[in-house]
């Protein structure tokens, strides 16, 4: 993705980005690029001050851009290949100038610099490693590039450039599909002139990435009750597998779980519409995210699972958590097993930034009452249990009789029809009486008096004529 001058400037130092002034030692640069390549790579801009964000430029000082330059092969161990580009700039005093961008890419081996210290990229710090992390690294370091692995028998011609081409738009990169394959991220290499599509490549843009990988899916489960019962006590009421590209399996997966998630809908003391929800939103999309990102692609026997039950959402991924997290500092640390896959959805944004969304989803259910997601390890399947905000009945009152007259009240409890109604309304203003009809299988005159009663207790409005206009939730 091409950045400006400017947007560099105002990007937030983070997991894969950093700035670095000119006058950086490169032993100090080493720790940083040792740091993201440890992890999941990532960009450094060099001749812009990281506290003052003032344009420095690195022409002035050819000796030392050169010690720069040098430092992924003088001062790391072993040498790390990054890329280099020279973006023209105005520098701070007006004097045409550039500033240095490397390219750091997240790597399958463990590095250290000159001090054989190692570092590990946590956030917008560069943290060194404890022996035992460094250890634990260098163990995950040998699973990690599964994605990277040619997928058997599978040719260009298994490859959807359409989906290609979509992804390229959205990273804003300006040339042939076949270009972007060949000449980023190792989707498309050649042994002895033969293409090798990759894992992450069919994964990402294969027309049927089930023909290669029958169990990169997920299956989505709802028990009866809060325990999982077999033979004549089984107890499944429903059971959904979603398959496609990985981008198709989160949106289908996601919108899905949005059917069975429990609601309760009222009106609140201050006149406006309140939800309360077994699960926050984003709680449903990150841990489905999270599930589909960072599976052990190498396991094939067994697909993602997610089990519904009346308390609790339980996500069953296989593969144990990765690199250096744990299930005591999951909520701060990140690692990624499946760095492509990850920068991918990032660009799709399904991942916000790298290792804020478990601490986000812990506040996000910290905040209705509910405690933090359980990581469990059971064989080589993770499972990790998010507990339901339990909604009691009763709970969706809305405001008393004191406060509004007899002829403003709405029922205590609004129908599951008015509810879908407004859903319908949310999604598609346009929509009309006989398309609502449809959806909800109502008689279309039962829903003329629904909206009727709606737009009489000011909840919506029209907005035009009945063929040309829309709907107004007020």
């Amino acid at each position: 993705m091409r950045y400006t001058i400017e947007e560099i400037r105002q990007m937030p130092e983070g997991q894969t980005f950093d700035c670095k002034s000119i006058h950086i030692e490169p032993k100090a640069l080493a720790n940083t690029i040792v740091a993201m390549a440890n992890a999941d790579g990532g960009m450094i801009a060099v001749g812009i001050s990281d506290k003052t964000r003032r344009i420095e430029g690195v022409n002035q000082d050819k000796a030392h851009l050169n010690e720069i330059l040098r430092t992924p092969f003088d001062f790391c161990v072993p040498t790390i290949s990054v890329t280099t580009e020279f973006m023209p700039c105005q520098d701070s005093e007006g004097n045409d100038n550039h500033i240095l961008i490397i390219h750091v890419p997240a790597s399958p081996r463990l590095h250290a610099n000159q001090a054989d210290e190692v570092f590990w990229r946590v956030g917008d710090k560069s943290r060194k490693l404890l022996f035992e992390e460094r250890l634990q690294l260098m163990y995950d370091k040998g699973e990690r590039y599964y994605e990277d692995s040619p997928a058997y028998d599978a040719t260009i011609e298994d490859i959807d450039m359409d989906a290609v081409k979509a992804y390229m738009k959205r990273i804003g990169y300006g040339k042939s599909p076949m270009e972007y394959l060949q000449e980023n991220k190792g989707f498309l290499t050649y042994k002895d002139d033969v293409p090798q599509v990759s894992t992450a490549c069919i994964l990402l843009f294969g027309k049927r990435p089930q023909n290669f990988f029958p169990r990169a899916r997920v299956r989505f489960i709802k028990y009866y009750g809060t325990e999982e019962k077999v033979g004549r006590d089984m107890n499944v009421i429903k059971d959904v597998t979603f398959e496609g590209r990985i981008l198709d399996q989160i949106q289908k997966t996601i919108d899905y779980l949005e059917t069975q998630v429990k609601e309760h809908s009222y009106l609140g003391e201050d006149g406006l519409f309140k939800t309360d929800r077994e699960y926050p939103k984003f709680v449903i999309q990150e841990m489905t995210v999270n599930s589909v990102c960072h599976r052990d692609y190498s396991i094939k026997g067994t697909e993602i699972q997610i089990k519904m039950f009346d308390d609790r959402l339980v996500f069953e991924t296989p593969g144990k958590l990765p690199g250096i997290v744990r299930t005591d500092n999951i909520r701060h640390t990140h690692f990624s097993r499946n760095p492509k896959i990850a920068e991918y959805l990032k660009a799709y944004d399904y991942v916000k930034e790298f290792g804020e969304g478990v601490d986000r989803m812990c506040r996000e259910l910290s905040a209705i009452g509910t405690k933090e997601p359980q990581y469990h390890l059971v064989a080589f399947i993770m499972k990790a249990s998010v507990w339901a905000n339990l909604l009691e009945e009763g709970q969706e009152k809305t405001i008393s009789d004191q406060k509004r007259p007899e002829s403003d009240q709405i029922s205590d409890r609004i129908s599951d029809q008015i509810k879908m109604i407004l859903e319908l309304i949310k999604e598609k203003p346009q929509i009309s009486r006989s398309e609502i009809s449809h959806k909800m299988g109502l008689h279309e005159s039962s829903v003329k008096r629904r909206l009727k009663m709606m737009v009489d207790k000011g909840i919506i409005q029209r907005i035009g004529s009945d063929k040309g206009g829309y709907w107004q939730i007020k």
